[in-house]
């Protein structure tokens, strides 16, 4: 492997070309301007402007489809992001018309939120006894915010923490410590050095815009999206083709500063249910696919999230595993619910059309097909769960 000497100024390492295949440069640096241009901050302003256009009003409030045959909803697992309530409750009236129940409550990130009464938040904390980040889902109706003051303050430890993790990313795309990652991403996506140095120039001028702005950044901007964001902007000038690989580079690295970014400033599992609990929360595993052993560890919630659009693959056997310990009685005279999220993030839907991921623009609030899905709906029919079902039973334990 070539030694630090042969770095390029982006700080990735060439790799050298397959014998049978030419080096082909896909991308002229000599194209593209290392500080930050007037294009780069319009587009920097555009992607962290969280007011709505016309255009995007109308994307929100009329969706492409309706569901005018479901007559429950039950969304509880769901990100509003910047999008105002009312908008949201216009689209909510038309996706189903002829609903008859709901019970609907946002979970934004480490943000709590309300709805109709009803509050909720999506937490980052970690599980000790298997050193794995995990998350969960906490609801509450009518929270006393008074009573509320330290669930709020470690929600907004949480949110800064978990923000900082744009930063250790910027880090990994451009500064000299990161880069073995870059190498190893580089690797894993199969770019070439020039994309590397590429990406490389468009993180440092990420970072010198938000050092510039960040005064009036909103609060929420701090995610890693806004480099996946960022980089959209560029495919005007300089194409779809160069812009994709960058994304995938991108995420490449990414997905190794998430393996690699610490748990010890996240809240502990138990800790956080004892606080919620203590307010008279609902709690719910999201997503547990992704977070095996956290069925393992016997928390004190009231369900699990057997399905979403990210963990589709053991939704049958997580129903199974709910019914069996129901029947166990583990959890005494309130026996584990089983839910579905849709995981709907609100600001894909304000996207340029042509910048969404497609299919995160189709996850709509409250939109679970799998409650459809003839396999699983038979699993589903033969122990007696239903959306109508669980909606009673979990509007009456948060009272």
């Amino acid at each position: 492997m070539p030694d630090a000497a042969t770095a390029t100024a982006g700080g990735a390492v060439p790799r050298p070309a397959a014998p049978d295949e030419p080096h082909c440069v896909e991308i002229d640096l000599s194209r593209v301007d290392p500080a930050v241009t007037e294009e780069d901050a319009r587009a920097f302003a555009r992607i962290n402007d969280v007011s709505l256009s016309p255009e995007q009003i109308e994307r929100i409030v009329a969706p492409a489809r309706t569901y005018p045959r479901q007559e429950y909803v039950l969304a509880t697992h769901w990100h509003p992001e910047h999008v105002p309530m009312d908008l949201l409750r216009k689209r909510i009236e038309r996706l189903y018309p002829n609903r008859v129940d709901e019970l609907i409550i946002p979970t934004q990130h480490n943000v709590l939120l309300e709805y109709d009464g009803c509050q909720g938040v999506e937490v980052d904390c970690y599980s000790s006894g298997f050193n794995r980040k995990v998350q969960l889902l906490l609801h509450f109706k009518g929270l006393d915010t008074q009573r509320a003051e330290v669930l709020e303050a470690m929600l907004r430890h949480t949110h800064r923490y978990r923000a900082s993790q744009l930063f250790e990313f910027l880090d990994a795309l451009c500064e000299p410590a990161g880069e073995s990652r870059r190498q190893i991403a580089a690797g894993r996506s199969n770019v070439d050095e020039e994309l590397v140095s590429f990406v490389s120039i468009q993180a440092a001028k990420i970072k010198a815009l938000i050092l510039a702005h960040e005064a009036d950044m909103p609060e929420d901007a701090y995610k890693n999206k806004l480099v996946r964001n960022f980089l959209d902007t560029l495919r005007a000038r300089f194409g779809d083709r160069i812009v994709n690989k960058a994304q995938v580079y991108a995420k490449a690295v990414k997905d190794l500063v998430k393996e690699g970014f610490s748990l010890s400033y996240f809240y502990r599992a138990s800790e956080v249910i004892e606080e919620a609990r203590a307010l008279g929360a609902g709690i719910v595993i999201p997503h547990p696919e992704q977070f095996w052993p956290i069925l393992l560890a016997d928390y004190d919630v009231d369900g699990i999230e057997v399905w979403n659009p990210q963990s589709q693959q053991y939704t049958e056997f997580l129903i199974n595993v709910v019914n069996r310990r129901n029947r166990m009685g583990w959890h005494g005279k309130r026996p584990l619910l089983i839910f579905m999220g849709d995981d709907c993030h609100m600001s894909e839907k304000t996207r340029d059309p042509a910048e969404q991921d497609a299919a995160k623009a189709a996850r709509e609030i409250g939109l679970q097909p799998a409650w459809h899905d003839f396999a699983i709906r038979k699993s589903l029919i033969i122990n007696g769960v239903s959306r109508r079902k669980i909606i009673d039973e979990y509007r009456s334990r948060l009272g």
